[in-house]
């Protein structure tokens, strides 16, 4: 298997990235809808409100999405890390932990307190992946949501 390398996805990867991040929305049950899924991360980019990592090899067969957040109460950054894909022929090859290992050097690098994320209570796989390097569930908090229609 050819060497994998990780960086901050840039423009130039839109067309690759876009397709990615497709396949990743239709893993959590949505339809195909590449013009949409393009139209998201162009924005993300070109607007720089998210970072995007990407793992290649020849071509792109991952990606993490950090959003930043601020604890008002710590007074400082934090990072929802919201999203990580791996496309399926590159799983269980290390990719993920690389995206994630990519996505704390830039949060320290940064400054910031913490990153964050969730995952699906029966998504084990990836529970496993996040508590291999250091993440710890949050027993403090009980999480809650709203959707706004």
């Amino acid at each position: 298997m050819q060497p994998i390398e990780t960086r901050i996805a840039t423009l130039d990867d839109l067309d690759e990235l876009a397709a990615l991040f497709d396949n990743y929305r239709r893993f959590y049950g949505r339809p195909e809808d590449l013009q949409s899924s393009r139209a998201f991360i162009r924005d993300r980019l070109q607007s720089s409100d998210s970072i995007v990592f990407v793992a290649e090899t020849t071509r792109l067969i991952g990606f993490s999405q950090l959003y930043p957040i601020f604890s008002s109460v710590s007074v400082q950054r934090v990072y929802l890390l919201n999203d990580l894909f791996v496309a399926p022929d590159f799983r269980r090859h290390g990719v993920g932990r690389l995206l994630l290992n990519a996505s704390r050097d830039f949060a320290k690098e940064s400054g910031a307190l913490r990153l964050e994320l969730a995952t699906a209570k029966d998504n084990m796989t990836a529970q496993r992946l996040y508590e291999s390097v250091g993440y710890v569930p949050d027993t403090t908090f009980k999480r809650y949501s709203l959707a706004i229609e």
